[in-house]
């Protein structure tokens, strides 16, 4: 480990990292919601620092198929070894909670299950039908696994017509070894090619401060945008604990919107960059903005 890397893990978080508490009625409505009917959330598992602001708007980010990744990402919080079976009543229970919730825009996500041999699409499929049969109102956003790019499995996603599909490559080519498991750069930028090319709405997040330069910044955004990408997040990696991948920076927020601007050059419908942007926070805008647009 750097001194780089030992200097900032040890120093305390710049101010524009800090974070607003809330712990309002509508908070606590969601956190009984998720409580009761046994729902994973990438907010807890992921230990998002947004979870706070989110609930309080009545909103979640739903992981489905269970909180053990066959995966073990450098960065990444969620508990990971052998998963259990997946829950069959669990497309219905996240259908009613996203009712009750009354959410206008749903996002989904989940674990990495290459344990099960379609890789978990069916039951994505099935979750996304249920939200419709159940919210018919409800737009739905989905963060995908890259299913090694499995085109068959792709499509049992891509067929179940979710709003948009998110899949996020996370970082740069040359650093996605060190912090990646399983997954390939390379094969990210497949997975959202062929999303693309099926003629849906295709989305991607990266992390800053594992080290990365702005030249291979701007090189990624230029590989999105040349796979079809239409949606991009950007936001600071933040180290879930000692034993994850060290934070080399934290990019001023002015620099943040550089790259955002960066962004929209290269022709990307929708960007959101800012330190605190996460894959899901505020989706709903993107969605707004593209119907605003068309």
């Amino acid at each position: 480990m750097s001194d780089t890397y030992d200097k900032v893990a040890k120093n305390i978080k710049p101010g524009w990292l800090k974070i607003k508490l809330h712990n309002d009625v509508k908070y606590a409505d969601v956190s009984k919601i998720v409580e009761k009917h046994g729902l994973h959330t990438i907010c807890d598992s992921g230990k998002c620092p947004n979870k706070a602001e989110c609930w309080s708007r009545k909103t979640a980010t739903f992981m489905i198929l269970g909180d053990v990744c066959t995966r073990s990402c450098k960065f990444c919080a969620t508990k990971t070894g052998k998963p259990l079976p997946p829950e069959q009543g669990e497309p219905e229970e996240v259908a009613e909670s996203i009712r009750l919730m009354g959410l206008k825009h749903a996002v989904l996500t989940s674990v990495d299950r290459d344990d099960l041999p379609d890789g978990g699409a069916g039951h994505w499929a099935e979750t996304i039908r249920a939200i419709r049969r159940v919210n018919p109102d409800t737009t739905i956003e989905v963060l995908i696994p890259d299913f090694d790019c499995r085109k068959e499995l792709l499509d049992i996603v891509i067929d179940a017509a979710p709003d948009i599909i998110g899949h996020n490559i996370e970082t740069v080519e040359r650093l996605t070894p060190l912090v990646r498991s399983r997954a390939r750069y390379r094969t990210s930028l497949e997975v959202l090619r062929y999303i693309a090319s099926r003629g849906a709405v295709a989305k991607s997040g990266l992390m800053l401060g594992l080290g990365e330069t702005e030249t291979e910044i701007l090189a990624t955004l230029d590989d999105l945008a040349d796979a079809g990408c239409s949606i991009v997040t950007l936001g600071q990696y933040l180290r879930p604990t000692m034993k994850h991948y060290p934070v080399a920076e934290y990019v001023t927020p002015q620099k943040f919107a550089m790259y955002g601007d960066l962004a929209r050059m290269r022709g990307f419908r929708y960007v959101a960059s800012a330190p605190l942007v996460r894959s899901s926070y505020m989706a709903e805008e993107a969605l707004l903005n593209f119907r605003k647009e068309d």
